[in-house]
């Protein structure tokens, strides 16, 4: 840390005048370094806050406020046209983050969202808070709220993989005055992971979506370049001096579970009925440092996860399903490799995913016991370190005991990269003699404000199989407001086998280009900007035959209310060397296709009741054709009750056969408050001929300690299977009351 920010860090907590630097009339408590980093305080308070969103404590008249909020959307670099005041205080064991968010037009303010982490909080008004507890300018925490107190939280690594699924203690509170309305949040520093006990110099930044106006705006600027991932860049936020954390033990959670259920199976032999079963076992946290934790797992169950959300597959390729268990979530970005998420979002959908956690207690879709493990995570110095075992036991004959192992350890270098390897172990292989491995080494390049730099190269071993058991990648990307491009250079070899990974396709060498070119409207009350997008997929096997070929052309069109429309023109050659079964009865013979598609669709803003994304296309389909239309999206009935229907139909007319492939559902939510919600999610799937439905009651009773209540029930549409046992169209169908608690020491 330079001596400049220390000597402003020192006049802050001082109180003291700094020659030199620049005053940030109005605002108090924060000051701009030469370089124009912003720097603030925080207040030490002699007592704890009452959370009740309401400012009427007399240290919000006492301490002076600070502001000046810069937009990124829709004029980056212009001062927010709605106000912004925040407090930053702390006392012996919570960081507080106060904020009074003044609306020039209050009855206009969105707020349709209470769900514990929904991503629709964001979806309307809302703040966020993103703390860089190591001050490494690349990982970090956020924290969002709106108007009803919802809670959402996240884990940052590498800037861009932001782990949503990452939950831990803390409080917030909101409510409205007239000209606008106020939040309160709580974090306890045993929710944080931080270097060491003491005096802390951390990164923040604040976030502020204002709906009605499509505006967003930070404490601390953030390019519109940036787009929506604008509070995960770390290396633009404000530097916080003045807290100061507790020395105390090291923090130790422990969280046990009991469970009840009772189970029916009409897919086994013999059927099992109403088998009632019960369980217990336990999760438990200790801090081997500030910024090291152990996790440890016994009997681990997961009966709370919500039912995984139905997708219709008309490729030959693997279909990707996200990760919702708990244990495996937290420090998921550390196990990243090779500028890859782990998600079917993230840059890259052909590049394997080295360790994909649903390989682990999960076969075929069949639930198999964990009967234990244990996790290291954080950093240490500008290490970052992830280790994983996990013990999975058998269920069957066909299923043996196996031990899964991870490790990955990552150094920071320049300012804004790494270099980091991996290596993963299973004790069983799925496809071979003996066990499975994988070792890798990638490295991570941030430049500038928005050039990254991705590459890796990885090697597996399986006892029984030869070729080539190679993969590596090369990528570069530059993401600007106004121009973009993209180049990657992707090899997977025909024996690269990873068994705790992913891949999507197997023996291919891509070559992909993108371009961008994003012009802003200027004086229109009705356009924001144009998108002109072109890309180019080029696939060969490992012989050098042409597999795949892709050229898209995009246009796109972004309004000022924060709709969006997009039309997409696609001409795709595809070769096969066997035949595809694409559905039942239906078949592409192997050869040469060419054929090209066209695909229109318009997203409605979250600013509406009716909210989500239409879609439309029509085109050729291997030798044929195919028509389709969907709806996916969200209508809110209530701010606390609401629907979101999914609606994805195709017609495809081959000359082996036609077929609609039809995926209908929706999840039905009440919440009755930001820790307690019910809701349901009913599919059908055409290609299964199945009715899923999964109903499912939370409720967080304390911070950390859920009630949970499941019912799933699945069916086939097509009735008696050929059993007369089976006649009512029954397969499966449960009832699961699982109860946790957790203790802090």
């Amino acid at each position: 840390m330079s001596e400049k920010v220390l000597a402003i860090a020192a006049t802050l907590m001082l109180g003291a005048n700094i020659a030199g630097a620049e005053q940030l009339a109005p605002t108090a408590g924060a000051v701009r370094d030469a370089d124009g980093r912003l720097t603030l305080g925080a207040t030490r308070l002699d007592q704890a806050l009452t959370i009740d969103g309401r400012l009427d404590e007399g240290i919000y008249e006492r301490l002076p406020a600070t502001g000046g909020f810069v937009q990124q959307e829709p004029r980056a670099g212009e001062p927010a046209t709605e106000a912004t005041d925040v407090w930053i205080l702390f006392d012996d064991t919570r960081l507080y983050v106060s904020a009074r968010l003044w609306d020039s037009q209050p009855d206009r303010i969105i707020a349709s969202e209470m769900r514990r982490d929904n991503w629709n909080i964001g979806g309307g008004d809302s703040v966020t808070v993103a703390l860089d507890t190591f001050l490494d300018r690349r990982n970090g925490f956020i924290f969002q709220t709106n108007l009803l107190g919802a809670l959402r939280d996240a884990q940052v690594t590498d800037e861009r993989n932001e782990n949503g699924d990452w939950n831990t203690v803390w409080h917030t509170r909101s409510a409205r005055f007239e000209q606008g309305w106020t939040v309160e949040m709580a974090i306890p520093f045993k929710s944080l992971r931080y270097a060491a006990a003491g005096d802390q110099v951390w990164g923040i930044n604040i976030e502020r979506n204002v709906r009605w106006k499509n505006e967003r705006s930070h404490l601390s600027p953030i390019p519109a370049a940036f787009s929506f991932g604008a509070i995960n860049r770390f290396p633009l936020a404000a530097t916080l001096t003045g807290v100061h954390t507790p020395a105390g033990s090291r923090n130790l959670e422990i969280k046990p579970y009991a469970i009840s259920t009772l189970s029916t199976n009409r897919q086994v032999d013999p059927i099992v009925s109403n088998d009632v079963a019960a369980a217990v076992g336990f999760d438990a946290k200790v801090g081997l440092t500030r910024g090291v934790t152990a996790d440890f797992t016994v009997n681990t169950d997961f009966a709370q996860v919500e039912a995984d959300e139905e997708q219709i597959n008309l490729t030959r390729f693997s279909l990707f399903f996200p990760e919702k268990r708990e244990f495996f979530l937290e420090g998921q970005g550390l196990f990243t490799f090779g500028g890859r998420q782990a998600s079917a979002w993230g840059p890259g959908g052909d590049t394997p995913i080295l360790f994909y956690s649903r390989r682990i207690g999960i076969d075929d879709g069949e639930v198999l016991p964990i009967r234990g493990g244990g996790r290291v995570t954080g950093r240490v110095g500008p290490y970052t370190v992830g280790l994983l075992n996990i013990q999975a036991g058998e269920t069957d004959q066909s299923v043996s005991s196996t031990n899964f192992s991870v490790v990955r350890v990552r150094r920071d270098i320049l300012r804004r990269s790494t270099v980091g390897i991996i290596g993963t172990h299973r004790s069983v292989s799925l496809d071979g003699v003996g066990s499975n491995q994988v070792f890798g080494v990638d490295a991570n390049f941030g430049f500038y404000q928005n050039l990254s730099i991705d590459t890796y190269y990885a090697e597996t071993r399986t006892p029984g199989r030869s070729g080539d058991d190679a993969s590596y990648r090369a990528r570069i990307a530059n993401r600007g407001d106004r121009y973009g491009f993209e180049y990657e250079h992707l090899v997977v070899g025909g024996n690269f086998n990873p068994e705790i990974g992913f891949l999507r396709r197997r023996d291919f060498r891509l070559n992909h280009v993108g371009l961008d070119f994003t012009p802003r409207v200027t004086g229109s009350q009705l356009l924001r900007k144009f998108e002109y997008g072109f890309s180019l997929d080029h696939f060969v096997d490992g012989a050098g035959t042409l597999e795949t070929r892709e050229v898209e052309g995009k246009f796109g069109v972004e309004f000022q209310n924060g709709d969006d429309f997009s039309l997409e023109y696609t001409n795709s050659f595809e070769f096969l060397d066997r035949p595809f079964w694409v559905a039942s009865g239906v078949t592409v013979p192997a050869g040469s296709y060419e054929f090209q598609q066209m695909r229109a669709s318009y997203r409605l803003g979250q600013q509406r009741r009716l909210s989500g994304w239409v879609s439309a296309g029509h085109g050729g389909f291997w030798n044929g054709t195919r028509t389709e239309l969907g709806y996916r999206g969200r209508l809110e009935l209530s701010s606390r009750l609401s629907l979101e229907p999914q609606v994805q139909l195709d017609w495809v007319d081959l000359p082996t056969g036609d077929f609609l492939s039809k995926l209908l559902g929706s999840r039905v939510t009440y919440t009755m408050s930001p820790r307690m919600s019910a809701s349901a999610l009913i599919q059908f799937n055409s290609s299964g001929q199945t009715v899923g439905t999964n109903a499912r009651l939370r409720w967080e009773y304390e911070p950390g300690s859920d009630l949970y209540v499941v019912y799933s029930e699945g069916r086939d549409t097509e009735g008696a299977l050929g059993d007369p046992r089976r006649a009512t169209g029954l397969q499966n169908r449960g009832l699961a009351i699982k109860f946790t608690k957790l203790w802090r020491f």
